[in-house]
């Protein structure tokens, strides 16, 4: 069992629902971000998503792409990333992390090499938005060999006749993307996401959890109103974006888990 599973069995048992933050590794500098991402299970994160800065993020809308940059500015690379979830590994053994990001860093280092220093570094999962499930041998199933949750997306054009090969060899959960386009371009309606979250839900036991679209902690509870709990990225790194300190940055957070720990 991984620390996600572990997350979400105790969750379940309290009645609760989940809150998941997002950030960008290194953004904007090393020492701002590993403070951040310590700061944010007190913030009420139950899971942690940590992006890996890359130069062609094609999910990522203009918001989460500018945090990529300034990070890779700053000089952030994957061995770096994986050195703040070590870090953060030191005063936290418990709140999971998943690594968001995409295949071509992970492959320029070689997938079991990879795999050994991110399950080294206390990373519990990965979402690898470029790598679909007819490339599941390429690292899904690998990544799972070695303890490693492989987390895949749903989004709404994903159909009944799809959906089975995405849930295949998913683990730790099913991240369900709520609109049609790229991070932070449009807002999640709960009467829309309920119906799908109930048709995947139909079709696994995992968890299923809401993200793209949420920037509010009104929105953050109606979303996870409608699913197993909510994700937040873009607005969190539009705080940061803008230069707020980090406990201004963790008391919108704070915000944000509430609203989904509300529903």
């Amino acid at each position: 069992m991984t620390r996600i599973d572990a997350k979400f069995a105790a969750l379940k048992a309290d009645g609760k629902k989940a809150f998941v933050a997002y950030v960008m590794a290194g953004d904007p500098d090393f020492d701002t971000s590993l403070e951040i991402v310590k700061g944010l299970p007190g913030a009420g994160v139950d899971v942690i998503e940590l992006g890996l800065p890359f130069t062609d993020p094609m999910a990522d809308g203009p918001t989460i792409q500018a945090a990529g940059q300034r990070a890779l500015d700053q000089g952030m690379t994957l061995q770096r990333t994986l050195d703040l979830a070590r870090q953060f590994r030191e005063t936290d053994d418990t709140t999971p992390i998943v690594l968001m990001g995409y295949y071509n860093p992970i492959y320029s280092r070689g997938v079991d090499t990879f795999l050994a220093e991110a399950k080294a570094a206390g990373i519990d999962g990965l979402i690898v938005v470029d790598l679909p499930p007819e490339e599941d041998a390429e690292l899904c199933l690998p990544a799972q060999a070695a303890g490693l949750n492989f987390i895949r997306l749903a989004t709404p054009t994903t159909d009944d006749a799809r959906l089975p090969r995405v849930l295949q060899n998913t683990s730790g959960f099913v991240y369900y993307v709520s609109i049609t386009g790229i991070t932070g371009s449009a807002e999640a309606q709960a009467t829309d996401v309920g119906p799908e979250v109930a048709r995947i839900k139909a079709a696994t036991e995992l968890p299923v959890i809401v993200g793209f679209g949420i920037n509010t902690p009104e929105r953050s509870r109606n979303i996870a109103s409608v699913s197993d709990g909510a994700v937040v990225g873009s607005a969190i790194v539009s705080q940061i974006a803008a230069g707020k300190p980090v406990q201004d940055v963790l008391s919108f957070v704070k915000t944000l888990s509430d609203g989904a720990h509300s529903a």
